[in-house]
């Protein structure tokens, strides 16, 4: 799998005028570190922001720009930061960057991270110099080593540099950043269950509110931003709202570029830095290359695996959340994956489920049971084992974990993909109930309040 920023077909230039994220990036994969940063204008926006702008004209900026959280929620970033605080007084404030990245079939943190740490250093020093937070962490997969060396190597760099520690740039203010990295759990992705396990608790996610701004890191307010939204930071403070909103296709909502990607049986699959509201089919065609020689699409997910499947025609869609919530889906991560014909939905449903709960962190009945029930019923129509009644179940089920039903969101983004499957090709499940099986009674319908 490539981490590039463009495609074959595609041999587009990057530059700092349409590409913020990735037009720093070395042709030969290696990390930029601070020099050659540096020579690239890198913490050129740190010191704008220090120099030339009051803390609350940052956020007001970042607000003004359309950024949205890029780690599959979608949150305006500006809205989430004005939460925070304005009590002068409350001087313990903290800044998390969610780097857990476990969603599979998304990999677009690990390139930030391996390939331009310092970027993502330098939209945390803007973020912390807006919220007014004295320390950072990097919460980071723990799979995810190389990143964590060159995280730390980049802490290092930009602790000698005067660029963290104490008096940054000569103005005060003070801010530390520290990598942390979890223990590898998926549920880690939810704010909230990430600042449990930042303090040595169990990774289960918290009732909200109070929100993680009021209570959050040793109950002291705290923000919590992806790794893409936080290295969007740097190139909105440097060279404006109206320009950054100008990178965004016609008729996107959203604002600014994406790092979308493709896998799967594509011909070339990889990672590139894409104008929100480009269509499916662009990315698919003329940056994945389309499928391989031999073998047909049969659907595709936009943005991870929690995300619904999409059928050929659906490609023309636009890229940006809008876009892809008029098909029927979320857009998520951005990253796509592709599915053959040779592939049985069944199996690959099987093994979505097994993935979604086993990570289940186990608080709420309808995720911990609810997650084992589907996978069951799954397993057993992939044997040819199923009952008559089962997918009817199984259906029940994608009601009973939909979105309001759960404690968290984990739950609806894993039965997602499984409404979808049975809704497209539900034929290939019909196929796995047993001919002679007794009809057994359907879950009920979930109930619905107020209805």
């Amino acid at each position: 799998m490539t981490l590039t920023s463009f495609g074959p077909a595609n041999r587009i230039k990057r530059s700092a005028e349409t590409h913020p994220l990735t037009w720093r990036l070395r042709d030969d994969g290696e990390a930029v570190w601070l020099d050659e940063y540096q020579a690239k204008n890198g913490y050129a926006a740190a010191r704008k922001a220090f120099a030339d702008m009051a803390q609350n004209d940052i956020v007001q900026t970042v607000k003004d720009s359309g950024l949205k959280g890029r780690g599959g929620a979608g949150f305006p970033t500006g809205v989430k930061w004005g939460l925070m605080p304005k009590d002068e007084s409350i001087n313990i404030r903290y800044l998390l960057c969610n780097a857990d990245e476990m969603e599979p079939n998304t990999w677009k943190d690990r390139m930030l991270m391996e390939q331009l740490p310092h970027l993502l250093i330098e939209g945390m020093l803007i973020s912390a110099r807006a919220l007014k937070t004295y320390r950072g962490y990097i919460f980071l997969r723990g799979e995810y080593t190389t990143a964590a060396k060159h995280l730390n190597r980049a802490v290092e760099e930009a602790k000698a540099a005067g660029l963290l520690g104490k008096n940054i740039l000569g103005s005060g203010f003070d801010f530390e950043l520290f990598v942390h990295t979890g223990a590898g759990r998926y549920i880690c992705g939810e704010e909230t269950a990430l600042i449990n396990s930042l303090e040595g608790r169990r990774a289960n996610p918290r009732s909200k509110p109070p929100f993680p701004a009021a209570v959050g890191v040793w109950g002291k307010p705290t923000c919590v931003n992806n790794v893409e939204t936080l290295c969007n930071v740097p190139a909105i403070i440097a060279d404006g709202v109206d320009w950054y909103k100008s990178l965004a296709r016609e008729g996107s909502e959203d604002m600014g570029t994406k790092l979308m990607g493709f896998s799967g049986k594509v011909k070339n699959p990889g990672l590139w830095e894409l104008p929100f509201g480009v269509t499916g089919r662009e990315l698919f065609e003329d940056y994945a290359g389309g499928m391989r020689d031999g073998c047909k699409l049969k659907c595709w997910q936009p943005g991870g695996a929690g995300t619904g499947f999409l059928l050929p025609e659906h490609l023309d869609a636009q890229m940006y959340a809008g876009g892809i919530a008029k098909v029927g889906t979320r857009m998520g991560t951005g990253l796509a994956m592709a599915v053959d014909d040779s592939v049985n939905m069944v199996s690959l449903l099987r093994n979505m489920e097994e993935f979604f709960s086993r990570e289940s962190c186990g608080f709420c009945t309808p995720c911990r049971d609810g997650l084992p029930w589907s996978v069951k019923l799954l397993r057993a129509i992939e044997n040819g084992e199923g009952q008559a009644g089962d997918i009817e179940t199984l259906l029940g089920l994608v009601g009973f974990l939909g979105p309001g039903k759960t404690f968290c969101a984990h739950a609806p983004g894993a039965v997602e993909p499984l409404g979808s499957a049975i809704k497209y090709f539900r034929p290939e499940f019909e196929a796995g109930i047993a001919p002679t099986s007794a009809v057994v009674p359907p879950l009920a319908k979930p109930i619905v309040v107020g209805a």
